[in-house]
């Protein structure tokens, strides 16, 4: 991609560039039921001004924030309390109807730990995290008026839920004695247990637990990470915690050499898992999103007095999801990262980024014994197909799939093309060992 913010490129003024839709997306904004609810506020007291603009430009699409309501015009800059900068050509990728990763969000542009060139938050940050969720939606108000909605792939409904959830309590290392929710589905011969993402709960695997090719060949287990979810809190926290619970949870409950499968920390914890597969009594694991080691550049808005990390939250891993997933399900992982306790999903992420590093652990993985297959989203701006196959290429016998159409998120955002990468993640795990 050409690094260049010269007027030469059709969107280096993007106010120009959008001017034909601007009204149209102004109309769409005062008629939006999620844009209203995310401005109704007797707490907003005074108008508030945005910009969204090409870099270099003076000019920009600006969005006044009142009670009630989102106004969007254009005009100079200096009226914005911050600014969304990019690069001309990054706007024209992300205003495409399909656009690649990782132009389906502005965070995903932004990035953190896989910086783009040429993308800043100008002006007052404090501002740019308080309004996060309307930024965000005004961004695809104006996607949508401009390319269009993008097309979304059909989610089947579900009249009868088949999955049963229960407490019990376990002893892990560290954390001692926990009471955790768990929940169970199918009777097929293949144990395999779920974990979640980091800061959310295993609400997110209910599609898959749900699936009737998964209900056949799986006794399906997912629990909620005590202090997570339905479960209650923990004392501590260590990653050597999350193995031995792990591990306390599949003697519990009497399951016959599982798969561990787990996504983002969890998948992370699943390479964990198969260099202590023995221990933990796991015969394969299926890390989705995982990597041996990554690091960023930490920002504390998701554990900030003066940042609601219930908007915030989810508003930054939004972006992380394939734009083609279902509308509902991405709404689900929005509610379940709005619903955790204060501080859960930065402290996760103190392991997720730079707590975890398995760099020296990777080779010494036995395959024969516990077989790794990773599955990668390709929208997943935080941990990137490319990431996970050089964590792959380190793990002797390891296998690695990209999967398309898939985010950070596999098994909520879409359960039905997720479970046939799920399945032959499966089967090789089952071929391999026997």
């Amino acid at each position: 991609m050409a690094q260049n913010g010269g007027t030469s490129h059709p969107w280096a003024d993007l106010p120009a560039a959008l001017s034909e839709v601007l009204d149209k997306a102004n109309k769409a904004a005062q008629d939006d039921g999620q844009l209203k609810a995310f401005t109704t506020s007797n707490a907003i007291d005074a108008p508030a001004t945005f910009g969204i603009k090409s870099a270099g430009a003076p000019n920009a699409v600006l969005v006044t924030v009142t009670n009630g309501k989102a106004d969007i015009s254009s005009g100079e800059t200096s009226k914005a309390a911050f600014t969304l900068s990019a690069l001309p050509e990054q706007w024209q990728e992300f205003m495409k109807l399909t656009p690649v990763a990782p132009y389906q969000s502005y965070w995903g542009m932004f990035g953190m730990n896989i910086k783009q060139e040429g993308i800043e938050v100008q002006g007052d940050q404090n501002a740019f995290a308080h309004w996060t969720h309307v930024w965000r939606r005004i961004l695809e108000i104006l996607h949508d008026a401009y390319a269009g909605p993008t097309p979304e792939d059909d989610e089947p409904e579900i009249d009868e839920d088949h999955i049963i959830g229960r407490y019990t309590y376990i002893t892990s290392p560290v954390w001692g004695k926990c009471k955790v929710f768990y929940e169970q589905a199918g009777d097929g011969d293949q144990d395999i247990v779920f974990l979640h993402t980091a800061g959310s709960d295993a609400r997110q695997y209910h599609g898959v637990l749900n699936n009737e090719r998964m209900r056949q060949k799986c006794r399906m287990t997912a629990f909620d990470l005590p202090a997570h979810g339905r479960s209650f809190p923990y004392e501590g926290y260590w990653p050597d915690s999350y193995v031995g619970c792990i591990a306390a949870l599949i003697k519990k409950l009497g399951l016959n050499k599982p798969i561990v499968c787990g996504a983002s920390m969890a998948g992370q914890i699943c390479l964990a898992v198969a260099a202590r597969s023995e221990e933990v009594g796991a015969c394969g694991t299926i890390p989705l999103q995982g990597s041996d080691y990554l690091n960023m550049d930490r920002q504390w808005y998701d554990r900030s007095p003066y940042v609601n990390q219930s908007l915030f939250n989810p508003e930054w891993i939004y972006g992380m999801m394939s734009p083609t997933a279902p509308l509902k399900n991405r709404q689900l992982i929005w509610h379940l990262y709005s619903a955790q306790a204060y501080g859960i999903f930065h402290g996760d992420l103190d392991f997720y980024f730079g707590g975890w590093d398995g760099r020296s652990r990777m080779a010494g993985i036995d395959t024969k014994k516990c077989p790794v297959y990773m599955l990668t989203g390709e929208y997943d701006w935080s941990n990137t197909p490319a990431m996970s196959q050089e964590t792959c290429d380190k793990i002797p016998g390891g296998k690695h799939q990209a999967m398309k159409g898939l985010g950070h998120f596999p098994a909520t955002e879409n359960p039905k093309v997720f479970v046939g990468y799920l399945l032959e993640a499966i089967d090789h795990i089952q071929q391999t060992r026997t």
